[in-house]
């Protein structure tokens, strides 16, 4: 508040010794049994200005002005017992060591004055900095107009420390109670505040008014905290979360760490235990490369090898501006990680093997493709460039430079595919097995040493080219939010729990697995898309509509992590499986493979992917052009 201003910290240390002098007057008065004209004429004078003098010492050097008073906490409080009691006994001890012949000093009447005084001045400091942030807080609360008023869930030691921070700050909030669903607290008061039930929300808007809820983020990690937050949404009340009070800048909240609820929030599950010593063997001291180092799954594999102490990084790709500002985060971050930036297209296999030449990789990450669904039913050939030809490039190069482990992203399109990202993914799948299962020499030069590995699964949150920032920007221009089809369903994890996942296959890896990831259960794209403009605020169909465009090409309803006729195997990690996959004999895939990039040369979209369905036969286009072709094969 504007009227409101820090008073000065000498004016204070003056209204402090005003109490303290008072408080020992008057307990020198009880001893003396209010016999005023005797106490005058005596050394009562003396004995109070030897008080005011120590006391005003130890309070300046305890720095007890120095406090803003209508902060005050128990903190304060204990720090002014410190000083009264301090204050005390150097007084005492004062007065039993000095001699004051002429005023003949009574040390016992002394000592009991300082017994009662401790207590008379601790009480009246107490009450003058509770009374001070009382009235600070009622001339607020008088001016709550305006305000939003809010709610915190929860009601533990954090719940109440926000709600003193948000009392203590100027922002626009008003903290009318607490939400709990412990019986023992409900109904009753915190600093003033009722904790109300969690049942009135979910069975209905309760009677008092409020705006918005704020919840700790950490608390959204539990599945019924996030049913309780989609209730509130329900009822029209927006969610806030609020990070975890060891985050808080010094110590104190700031209005921009509070952040609305997001569809990110209500989807991701309870944190992935790793094997962090399995990662750390396989990675630490070695040297790693990266391809699509700066793509949404390549920058997150950067960001978590290099917490594994690698001796050298090497990070490619061929978009620089990505790449860049990849580079200057990594060098903020992780200063003391060699690392290398290397601009090239993994299409070029004289650029690839100049990558190879120059660092020698250990461990090979392969994150660069191209996983845009539309756009590559719309262009196959290029498809076919990055997918098959780069994959190819990166897996022979790392066979003749014996490369230790390479690892490849997949995606739950390559499975039963229906579009050409799928394919082609499919059939890099099927290269690098095969590469795997050789057991003879390559190119007549030396014994593969390579393992290869591939990691499959679903949508991430957050990816370029997501779902989510899509609605996201149709919410925000108003609407309306398209979705392909009512019954459309994905799988969606975080990127930092893919990645993880992602390190862990890697490192339990022994070649020739397909692993794949737990990913939950489907969610509904209408549901996300209704949940997320709820999140705004907004009413579904009414303030935003959604409008379905209908499956694009090469799209299909559901998703699936298996093939048909395959099977899947536990491994020690429950969210991670291995694929029992049909393997291929070496010769008969490089033959293909070989076609089907010569192929690819003349750029006839239709002869590629007929050659595409040869070599997946489970390929079935969906809602595409090329499905004339699954048409003409079936009679």
């Amino acid at each position: 508040m504007n009227g409101w201003r820090v008073q000065s910290k000498w004016l204070i240390l003056i209204m402090d010794q005003v109490i303290v002098s008072w408080a020992f007057a008057v307990s020198y008065f009880m001893i003396k049994r209010f016999e005023f004209t005797d106490i005058l004429r005596g050394p009562f004078l003396f004995y109070l200005a030897l008080f005011c003098l120590v006391s005003l010492t130890v309070f300046y050097l305890m720095r007890i002005h120095t406090g803003i008073i209508r902060f005050s906490n128990t903190l304060d409080m204990m720090r002014i017992f410190s000083a009264v009691l301090s204050s005390s006994i150097l007084y005492g001890i004062i007065v039993s060591l000095t001699s004051f012949k002429p005023y003949q000093i009574a040390t016992s009447d002394i000592n009991t004055a300082l017994f009662i005084n401790f207590f008379v001045s601790s009480s009246l400091l107490i009450m003058l900095r509770i009374g001070v942030k009382g009235l600070f807080l009622y001339a607020r609360s008088s001016h709550s107009a305006g305000k939003e008023r809010v709610m915190i869930f929860g009601s533990d030691h954090t719940s109440v420390l926000l709600k003193q921070a948000l009392d203590a700050s100027s922002g626009d909030f008003q903290v009318v109670g607490f939400i709990d669903d412990d019986a023992v607290k409900v109904n009753r008061y915190i600093e003033q505040k009722k904790v109300f039930p969690l049942h009135q929300f979910i069975s209905g808007r309760p009677q008092i008014k409020i705006d918005k809820v704020l919840i700790l983020s950490e608390l959204l990690k539990s599945d019924e905290k996030k049913k309780a937050a989609e209730h509130f949404l329900e009822l029209g009340i927006k969610v806030v979360t609020v990070p975890p009070a060891d985050q808080w800048v010094y110590g104190k909240l700031r209005i921009n760490q509070m952040q609305d609820l997001k569809i990110e929030d209500l989807l991701q599950r309870d944190p992935i235990v790793i094997q962090t010593t399995n990662i750390m063997s396989a990675i630490s001291d070695k040297r790693v490369l990266i391809t699509g180092a700066a793509g949404s799954i390549g920058s997150e594999i950067v960001r978590q090898v290099m917490s594994y102490y690698p001796r050298q990084v090497i990070l490619c790709d061929q978009a620089e501006s990505p790449l860049h500002e990849l580079q200057l985060e990594v060098e903020e971050k992780f200063p003391d990680v060699n690392k290398e930036i290397f601009i090239g297209n993994i299409q070029n296999y004289n650029r690839m093997r100049a990558l190879f030449e120059s660092y020698q990789p250990q461990i090979v990450f392969h994150a660069a493709a191209y996983k845009h669904v539309p756009m590559m039913e719309n262009s196959p050939c290029e498809a076919i460039l990055t997918n098959v030809l780069g994959t190819k490039n990166i897996a022979d190069l790392s066979v003749d430079y014996d490369v230790e482990k390479f690892i490849m992203i997949s995606t739950d399109k390559a499975v039963n595919p229906t579009n050409i990202m799928g394919a082609s993914k499919r059939i890099a799948e099927i290269y690098i097995q095969s590469l795997n299962s050789l057991n003879h020499t390559f190119n007549n030069e030396h014994s593969i040493k390579t393992r290869f590995i591939t990691t499959r699964f679903g949508n991430v949150l957050g990816s370029n080219g997501s779902v989510i920032p899509r609605f996201r920007a149709q919410i925000a221009k108003g609407g309306p939010v398209t979705v392909t089809h009512p019954e459309i369903t994905r799988y969606f994890m975080t990127i930092p729990e893919a990645v993880q996942l992602v390190l862990e296959a890697g490192a339990m890896g022994h070649g020739g697995e397909i692993f794949i990831f737990d990913m939950g259960s489907p969610v509904k794209i209408v549901d996300m898309a209704e949940k997320m403009i709820k999140l705004s605020g907004l009413v579904p169909d009414k303030d935003i509509k959604i409008v379905f465009t209908g499956l694009r090409p090469g799209e299909k309803l559901y998703e699936e992590l298996l093939n048909n006729g395959e099977d899947d195997i536990p491994t020690h990690h429950e969210k991670i499986k291995i694929s029992k996959v049909i393997t291929y004999p070496y010769s008969e895939v490089v033959k293909l493979t070989n076609e089907l990039i010569n192929l690819n040369k003349a750029n006839n979209d239709f002869e590629v992917v007929k050659k595409m369905k040869e070599m997946v036969p489970e390929y079935r286009s969906n809602n595409s052009k090329f499905e004339k072709l699954d048409m003409a094969a079936s009679h």
